[in-house]
C-alpha cells in the first residue's frame, strides 16, 4: 500500500467515480497517467483536472506527482474496477438482452452506472452466464465478491450481499501478470466446465501461479504451477484471478 494512502470516509460521487474509471482505463497495467491525457479524454479543461486529481489525493483515492502523472491507490483501485465492472456489464446486458444500438450503448451505460446496485450487478451477472468482455472486447474486471467462483456465487445466491460481504484484496488477472511476477489463485470466473477444465491441469483455488512469458498480442502465456509448466491460453487467462503482493500492484 502506498504510504499516503489513507480510508475515505466521503461518499464516492458520480464525478469522482468518472475519474477512478478514467485512470483506470488509460493506465496499462498500473503506470502513471499524465493530466494532459485524462483533460483530453474527459473534454475538461488541464487546470480543473489538477484540482480534481489533488482532491482525489487527498481522500486516499490516487497519489500524485505534478511530472510524473496520477497513480491509483489500493483503494482508488478497488473504485475504479467497480464501477468499470458495473458499466461493462451494463453494456454486455444492453447489448444482449436489449438489443440497443452500438452507437447508443456506452453513453445509456455511463448514465446507469452510478445508480446501479450491488445486488442488480449481481443478478446481471447471472443472467449473462458471467461474461468475461464487454461488446467493445475490453475485459470486465472481477467482482469484489468473496466468492472462489462463479458457480459457488450462484449457489449461494438466496444469500444477501450485506451477509456475503466485500473482498479487501484487490484481484487481477493472470494474463495481467508481468514476468517472473506470481500471485495466489483466488477466483475463477466460468461454469463447472470452466472449473473441471482447470482442475485437470492442476488449476485451483489457493495454489501458486508464476509468470514466465507473457504474449501481448494473441500467444498463450507460460505460467509454472507446482514446479510444472503451462501454457495457459489467453480465454482462460483472462477469467483466473489472483491476489498479488500490495507493493507488486503498480
Amino acid at each position: 500500500m502506498l504510504s499516503n494512502e489513507k480510508p475515505s470516509h466521503k461518499k464516492i460521487t458520480p464525478n469522482i467515480q468518472e475519474y477512478l474509471e478514467t485512470i483506470y482505463k488509460l493506465s496499462h497495467n498500473g503506470e502513471r497517467v499524465k493530466t494532459t491525457k485524462i483533460s483530453k479524454n474527459l473534454k475538461i479543461a488541464p487546470g480543473s483536472v489538477t484540482q480534481m486529481i489533488k482532491k482525489l489525493e487527498e481522500i486516499g483515492y490516487v497519489d500524485y506527482s505534478q511530472y510524473k502523472g496520477v497513480k491509483l491507490t489500493k483503494t482508488g483501485l478497488k473504485e475504479a474496477k467497480n464501477v468499470t465492472r458495473k458499466h461493462r456489464i451494463l453494456e454486455r446486458f444492453l447489448h444482449d438482452v436489449l438489443n440497443l444500438k452500438d452507437n447508443v450503448i456506452h453513453e445509456q451505460a455511463c448514465e446507469m452506472e452510478h445508480s446501479l446496485s450491488d445486488e442488480a450487478e449481481r443478478a446481471m451477472c447471472q443472467v449473462l452466464e458471467h461474461p468475461d468482455k464487454c461488446p467493445g472486447e475490453s475485459p470486465i474486471p472481477a467482482c469484489d465478491f468473496p466468492f472462489k467462483s462463479c458457480v459457488e456465487c450462484k449457489t449461494h445466491q438466496e444469500r444477501e450481499l450485506s451477509e456475503v460481504g466485500k473482498r479487501n484484496e484487490n484481484l487481477i488477472p493472470i494474463m495481467d501478470l508481468k514476468k517472473n511476477q506470481e500471485g495466489r489463485i483466488s477466483f475463477i470466473r466460468g461454469d463447472y466446465k470452466v472449473i473441471r477444465r482447470l482442475l485437470e491441469m492442476g488449476i485451483t483455488i489457493g495454489v501458486i501461479i508464476n509468470v514466465i512469458k507473457v504474449s501481448h498480442l494473441t500467444g498463450p502465456v507460460e505460467v509454472t504451477i507446482k514446479g510444472s509448466k503451462l501454457a495457459i491460453g489467453r480465454d482462460i487467462a483472462c477469467n483466473v484471478f489472483v491476489e498479488i503482493e500490495d507493493d507488486l500492484i503498480t
